[in-house]
């Protein structure tokens, strides 16, 4: 053990399986909860259902390749994620990506299809200037000219937009929503830009709006306010070497973790006092099965519920019946998301044709991925240990709303379709002979912190737990999407723990 921790309060050995605070869920947000309360002394029994640790910042071999499985890079929002690999002797390992662009697939004329460039100065593919030649090469010029429009309307300073689709539609046209935004909204956050809440997805952006006059002036301010630099980072090995540190760390700290074992049931135990435990805080049974069927229970004096949307409501429901409208409204499932990672050797890839890789639009003739990452193009530690001729692509499916494309293909027919799908993004001819090694993976649940509504629900929800000081809900379904969002969310719940705990 690390740190001062007082004697008070603390459960006795005597009880049987027992922690000061037991995590639920091994994913990012569990295991830099986790961490944080064994950094002050606290005994932290750590549950994750699954085999292996790390949730959607996962990874698998493929030709002799540690590859990433899930999240591939972190945003550079806040500094959050690179204060924490900097704890985890990681900030050295840090990279940015190459510097070639990410393209769009389209819909062109005559039932063909186009590729262009990414628009340079964008926000979500919002544009900043309406008329710039790599924003008409994407819509036209008529497109381009309804765009422009947008300077000139009004702009109403009473009121919030809500709806990024909507506000996109009323002030530059569909062709900038369908053929701009769409495809990002779809590849980012696995929605529809109708189902986004334009605070939840660009923050600042409503006062923008106000300041410049225009959606178009508002992205340019907050493009001009950015840091320089790309706005997203990498570690080179990987991003499940992030993993690897904090698990290293909570066992450095002594803490425990579980693996297939899932927290089956949470029930609140009011009778501390009775059992001869100091202090009156209320203490928590967590139930726990494991991969055989086989049941015990943690006796812990706080949780940090750190699971999917869906095991998470269910946990929270089961020992909060009261709660009612936090929990029993309509919480959506989200999409599920397919990865295709490919290991293939291609010297005609060299050029990166598509660059960093290319996102597709909805109705593009041709393709059912949503979008490709030549990831060889895009990290050059991957290419370098790769070697010459070698590529790792992933093209990744599943659109919000619509019926999973691949959910009835076994392995070999879904191999041929991402092969398909790829010749056609990168202009490259691929098949089966140029395969080395290639994964499926499955991602479900992909429900997004910024889908409509989903920011009310969570901030009931919150309200509610703030009645329950030794109880807490991490991860993305209610801090947001991606690390920059989960770290520090992690860090300041485990806080609000530890100052309970140990009245620090």
């Amino acid at each position: 053990m690390t740190g001062d921790q007082p004697d008070e309060g603390v459960l006795s050995e005597g009880d049987g399986d027992v922690a000061d605070v037991v995590v639920v869920g091994a994913g990012v947000a569990g295991l830099v909860a986790a961490r944080e309360c064994l950094r002050v002394g606290l005994r932290v029994t750590i549950l994750e259902a699954r085999d292996l640790p790390g949730g959607c910042v996962g990874s698998h071999e493929l030709a002799g390749l540690r590859l990433d499985s899930g999240a591939e890079s972190f945003a550079t929002r806040g500094g959050s994620v690179e204060r924490l690999l900097d704890e985890l002797g990681l900030g050295g390992q840090i990279v940015a990506p190459e510097a070639g662009r990410a393209w769009l697939r389209l819909p062109g004329s005559g039932g063909a299809a186009v590729t262009v460039p990414l628009p340079k100065t964008a926000l979500l593919g919002i544009p900043s200037s309406p008329l710039a030649d790599d924003v008409r090469a994407a819509i036209g010029w008529g497109g381009a000219l309804r765009a422009y429009l947008d300077r000139l309307m009004p702009v109403l300073t009473i009121g919030r937009e809500t709806n990024l689709g909507a506000v996109v539609r009323k002030r530059m046209g569909r062709r900038v929503l369908d053929r701009l935004v769409s495809p990002i909204s779809s590849g980012v956050y696995s929605a529809n830009a109708d189902e986004l809440e334009l605070d939840g997805v660009a923050p600042g952006l409503n006062q923008a709006m106000t300041r410049a006059g225009s959606l178009s002036g508002g992205v340019a301010l907050l493009r001009a306010d950015a840091p320089a630099g790309s706005a997203v980072r990498g570690i080179r090995g990987g991003m499940s070497r992030l993993v690897d540190a904090l698990v290293a760390d909570i066992s450095r700290l002594d803490g425990e973790l579980r693996t297939g074992a899932r927290a089956a049931r949470l029930d609140a135990i009011d009778d501390a006092r009775a059992a001869g435990e100091v202090g009156d805080e209320k203490r928590w049974a967590v139930h726990v099965e494991d991969s055989v069927g086989e049941r015990n229970k943690i006796r812990a004096r706080a949780v940090i519920v750190a699971a999917p949307a869906a095991p998470s409501i269910a946990l929270l429901s089961s020992v909060c019946p009261d709660w009612g409208e936090p929990l029993a409204g309509e919480w959506p499932a989200g999409p599920s998301v397919e990865l295709a990672t490919i290991v293939v050797d291609e010297t005609a890839l060299d050029d990166a044709p598509r660059g960093s890789g290319a996102l597709i639009a909805a109705g593009t003739p041709g393709v059912t991925a949503k979008a490709l990452t030549h990831a060889t193009a895009k990290w050059a530690w991957l290419a370098e240990t790769a070697g010459p001729g070698r590529h790792v692509i992933r093209l990744s499916y599943g659109r919000a709303g619509e019926a999973e494309a691949t959910a009835a293909l076994d392995d070999d027919a879904f191999l041929v379709l991402a092969l398909h799908d790829a010749s056609e993004i990168l202009g490259v001819p691929l098949s089966a002979a140029n395969v080395v090694a290639h994964a499926r993976t499955v991602w479900r649940d992909a429900l997004s912190h910024a889908a409509v509504g989903q920011r009310a629900r969570v901030d009931g929800l919150r309200a509610a737990l703030s009645e329950e000081p030794t109880l807490e809900a991490v991860g993305a379904w209610v801090a947001g999407t991606g690390l920059a969002s989960v770290v520090p969310d992690a860090r300041d719940a485990a806080r609000r723990i530890r100052q309970h705990l140990l009245h620090l």
